[in-house]
């Protein structure tokens, strides 16, 4: 449980990361930043880093082993969290799907391209036609990109992967509780008809076929696995193997992928060579009760701007580069990525578009720190909450009775939170800290308005 075992030092609006080994090795063979000492080591200097990002759906804080979880076993996201990266505050774009994609494959709030709800299967729209996605940023460099799972931003044909920088595609177009449910490869329907309980092991056992085929050149892999989002399907393998239902057993199966992909790197020779990143694109759906994961020690999930519905489990791995035991308590986001790309690709980001996401790289690699970060909250298009440092204020809501797909939660005055001693958000501090509420409130409204003119929103 590392996170019950993690000893900070402070880290208020600066980068702090606590790691237990040296990282200069590791830089000089990525980066190129010293000269390599042979052969081997400049050839090493010269490849480009393969990415893999394997995205969850609706994996909750408290779901995995290495964030306190007790009553399921997932080894090979320790084994990533040991021997890489373990982020305590990493927030989704978004506490539901459609909108956490957009912004995670942008780098930008989906308040700017009016992603703001989900997409159905009577929708029209999609994302974006002008967006630039991070498979279009890497296609610069020549990288081969594979996207095989839920996609969720537009089933029409001009938002679909295949024209939005990726070269293969074989998923569900959106959420496997939406009907009708086809697998599609490519642009084309292959199969009407989805027996969803062999779904994670297909997803990645094509997931594994991409990297074998791509071994020869640098490749960009997003895995956006439909699970554990519901309904809930296991292969015979793993079923009753955790303590907590189907749904425990739904993460066992989600680790064995892991495992998968990580063999097969390690099989190719290709762990050394490949950022692999483990997250979840919002909080758990509590209104679904055993079928839901778990917020663990966060307050509220899905659909809600606390941090449960938000804050989201993140790990990732380099061998040989991202020290391992690396614990980031400071805030970063799915926005991060498409930069953090760009730079190690060594891809500028483009001058006529505003991204929003900052670059990790200092944060992965040890090599500085990262100042100032802040996050926007936002559910459905409206500002609710921000974030800077240790800080989170909240503004005032009134409350929702509850409904079969989203759960009550009481109206509330506006919120202040120290994040860092109080991660449930238990303790409001707002009514003993009132100029501080009001600074914060003017940045928070200075930030929204550097957004510019937004877009209506175009989904529901």
């Amino acid at each position: 449980m590392y996170y019950l075992k993690m000893n900070y030092l402070t880290c208020m609006e600066n980068t702090h990361i606590k790691t237990t080994q040296s990282t200069l090795l590791s830089i000089t063979l990525v980066l190129g930043g010293c000269a390599a000492d042979n052969k081997e080591k400049n050839k090493a200097a010269e490849r480009l880093p393969n990415f893999i990002h394997i995205f969850t759906d609706d994996l909750g804080y408290g779901d995995l082993a290495c964030y306190g979880a007790t009553d399921v076993k997932t080894p090979n996201i320790d084994r990533m969290a040991s021997e890489g990266i373990l982020f305590t505050d990493f927030y989704s774009v978004s506490s539901i799907s459609s909108p956490s994609r957009a912004g995670l494959l942008t780098g930008r709030y989906p308040v700017r391209m009016g992603v703001n709800g989900v997409y159905f299967p009577t929708s029209f729209t999609g994302l974006p036609t002008d967006e630039i996605t991070i498979a279009d940023m890497l296609q610069e460099k020549g990288y081969t990109s594979g996207v095989f799972g839920k996609w969720h931003l537009g089933h029409h044909y001009q938002f679909m992967p295949l024209q939005r920088g990726f070269d293969e595609y074989f998923g569900i177009p959106y959420s496997n509780d939406m009907h009708p449910l086809p697998y599609i490869r490519g642009n084309e329907v292959e199969e009407y008809s989805i027996d969803q309980t062999f779904m994670t092991r297909r997803l990645t056992e094509e997931s594994v076929d991409f990297i074998e085929r791509n071994q020869d050149n640098p490749f960009f892999l997003y895995l956006p696995h439909p699970m554990p989002h519901i309904p809930l399907y296991v292969t015979e393998e793993f079923e009753g193997t955790s303590e907590r239902g189907l749904y425990g057993d739904v993460v066992h199966e989600l680790d064995w992928s892991v495992g998968q992909i990580i063999s097969k790197l390690e099989e190719l020779n290709l762990l050394e060579h490949t950022l692999i990143i483990f997250s979840s694109d919002n909080g758990p759906w509590l209104v679904m009760e055993d079928h839901s994961g778990s917020a663990g020690i966060l307050r509220e999930g899905k659909f809600y701007t606390f941090d449960g519905g938000m804050k989201v489990p993140t790990v990732a791995m380099w061998k040989g580069t991202i020290p391992g035991g690396t614990e980031h308590r400071c805030l970063a986001s799915q926005l991060d990525w498409f930069p953090t790309f760009a730079a190690l690709a060594g891809i500028p980001l483009p001058d006529d578009v505003e991204i929003d996401g900052r670059d990790l790289t200092p944060v992965l690699l040890q090599t500085g720190q990262r100042n100032g970060d802040s996050h926007l909250f936002f559910d459905h298009g409206e500002l609710q909450a921000f974030r800077t440092g240790k800080w989170k204020i909240k503004k005032p809501f009134g409350g929702f009775e509850g409904a079969p797909w989203k759960h009550a939660v009481a109206a509330h005055d506006t919120l202040l939170f120290d994040v860092f001693d109080d991660p449930g958000e238990t303790t409001n501090l707002f009514y003993e800290n009132r100029e501080l509420a009001d600074s914060l409130f003017r940045l928070m409204h200075q930030k929204y308005e550097d957004l510019g003119e937004l877009p209506p929103s175009q989904v529901r």
